[in-house]
């Protein structure tokens, strides 16, 4: 294989790599809910993943507006919020649905972004997905309502992010995502430290929030970026798509999490539509990239 063919496949292995990194490191987190519950893990993944991009970006070396502090003061909240209410949702949902749930998130922003006629197809895609999910009492659908609600919330929480991400667009990446998660870690700690308590300072536990940090945040976002700036949007956004299949496969493996045929299927109709919509946007009318947290 040649040069450059070789570099037109490392910003794909870069994006599979950043999706793998993350259903891996949140598998692993997942593991740690007896002892800490959902709060503290989220607190543990959070915040120490905040610790280790201020030490990589050191963001103080940048310049920061009052007008952009803001903007970074909502986008973080939103970021911190939707960390805490998707892995609320893990503790009764399997990893691969609530990841599929989630993804309502952002696949609305990118049609809304992109309101093609061929936009219906896969909004339709997208609702046959989530009705076959979701406990609407037209399905047997056996997944916890409370479960289901936090991942919807996660959902528009992520959409949040990314819409107010698109307005600290102009700043450098990892200044904004560095104080982002700084923010979303003052959101989040202090509901795990009240939830969690004196077992977040144990020794073992504290070396497994910082792999769990590097694993679920660090490594993701470094590699995303690295694909957003070789990739066109388009393509990245088909890539990152994968990222509900992947779970679910990568759940089979570290978490014994087995799903019907049913519920496989619903996950290939939103991988599908989200797809399908990063295929078909136009040009100069896409919504904004988000990056793995």
């Amino acid at each position: 294989m040649t040069s450059p063919r070789l570099q037109q496949f490392i910003p794909l292995l870069a994006v599979f790599g950043a999706v793998t990194a993350l259903g891996i490191g949140t598998s692993w987190a997942k593991q740690l809910f007896p002892l800490l519950g959902a709060q503290g893990v989220s607190a543990l993944r959070v915040g120490f993943s905040a610790v280790l991009l201020l030490l990589l970006w050191r963001p103080w070396r940048w310049e920061l507006s009052r007008a952009d502090a803001l903007s970074i003061a909502r986008y973080g909240a939103a970021l911190g919020a939707m960390n805490l209410m998707f892995y609320m949702s893990l503790r009764t949902l399997p990893f691969g649905l609530a990841v599929a749930i989630e993804f309502s998130g952002p696949l609305a922003v990118a049609l809304f972004y992109s309101r093609r006629a061929v936009d219906f197809v896969w909004v339709a895609l997208a609702l046959l997905g989530l009705g076959m999910l979701l406990p609407l009492g037209i399905n047997s659908s056996p997944l916890d309502p409370g479960g289901v609600l936090y991942a919807l919330a996660a959902a528009v929480l992520w959409a949040m992010y990314i819409i107010f991400g698109k307005r600290i667009g102009h700043l450098h990446a990892g200044h904004s995502v560095s104080l982002g998660l700084t923010v979303a870690a003052l959101v989040v700690v202090p509901v795990g430290v009240v939830y969690a308590g004196a077992a977040l300072l144990s020794p073992q536990v504290l070396l497994i929030g910082v792999g769990v940090a590097a694993i679920s945040s660090a490594i993701p976002i470094s590699l995303e970026m690295m694909a957003l700036k070789r990739l066109p949007k388009e393509a990245f956004g088909i890539m990152i798509s994968m990222e509900p299949a992947v779970a679910a496969v990568l759940a089979i493996g570290l978490l014994d999490e087995h799903l019907s045929h049913g519920q496989w299927l619903a996950i290939g109709c939103i991988v599908a539509a989200s797809m399908g919509s990063a295929l078909t946007a136009r040009q100069g009318a896409q919504a904004p990239e988000s990056v793995a947290t």
